[in-house]
């Protein structure tokens, strides 16, 4: 932990989540979310995707995983609360999980909408 790093008080959490990740959410001092998956297949992905941002940014979430969900909890543990890390990250994982190429301009179709081959639950 650095010297420069903030540390949330519940209220400022609340209030980052409402502007940046509105389906994140503040538990048992964390922020969280789940993510739905279509199955096995799916959470695997997502994990995984998730492990290597984590990785890639040198802090690390709690990972559940079940069957058609995942559970990501965020809290700096050095620091002993919520961070711009913590923030940050969920940002990273946020776009990376719910990215729908199909949905922006450019060559890159999606997904088929077709039980077959999604593996995400998207919100939209």
């Amino acid at each position: 932990m650095t010297s420069e790093e903030r540390v949330y008080d519940e209220v400022q959490v609340h209030v980052q989540l409402g502007k940046k990740l509105p389906t994140w959410t503040f538990a048992d001092g964390h922020i969280q979310r789940v993510y739905n998956t279509s199955g096995w297949k799916g959470t695997l992905m997502v994990v995984n995707a998730i492990g290597h941002l984590a990785e890639a940014a040198w802090h690390h979430p709690d990972i559940e995983a079940s069957y058609n969900h995942v559970t990501v909890k965020l809290m700096n543990h050095a620091a002993k609360g919520i961070t711009d890390k913590d923030f940050e990250l969920a940002q990273k994982i946020e776009d990376m999980v719910m990215w729908q190429p199909g949905k922006a301009d450019g060559a890159l179709e999606g997904t088929p909408d077709d039980d077959r081959y999604r593996y995400i639950k998207y919100e939209d």
